[in-house]
């Protein structure tokens, strides 16, 4: 039985995870997803993506695409680093605070997780 608790764990919501610490008042705090990492980050979309933009540059990270929608309120970032496709999601949250989702992609079935996560810690302690 005990075995079965942490595939239970790993089975859970990337996403009810990070709404729940979100809720916890863990802002700041980066959590793995299936894919890559995500964290709600302190400030408005528009600051946290300049701070994006310079972790990507600090990081050789070569910006090839950029979106906004919803009047900025979502924005999205992506660039290459050698074999890695690398995609920096932005979304509004409050007033205050960004959830960020970072993956840094290999093929159609492999993601980098360890890289993402980096990327992402980089843009939370840029704050």
């Amino acid at each position: 039985m005990l075995k079965l608790i942490p595939v239970f764990l790993l089975a859970l919501s990337s996403s009810a995870c990070v709404a729940a610490a979100a809720g916890a008042g863990a802002a700041g705090a980066v959590y793995l997803t299936s894919r890559g990492a995500e964290s709600i980050v302190e400030g408005p979309v528009d600051k946290v993506a300049g701070r994006a933009k310079a972790v990507m540059n600090e990081m050789q990270i070569v910006a090839d695409a950029e979106s906004t929608k919803e009047g900025g309120d979502k924005q999205e970032l992506k660039g290459k680093k050698g074999d890695l496709d690398v995609t920096i999601k932005l979304e509004r949250q409050g007033d205050t605070s960004t959830k960020v989702e970072v993956t840094a992609q290999k093929n159609l079935a492999e993601w980098d997780k360890d890289y993402a996560k980096e990327i992402l810690q980089r843009i939370v302690e840029a704050g």
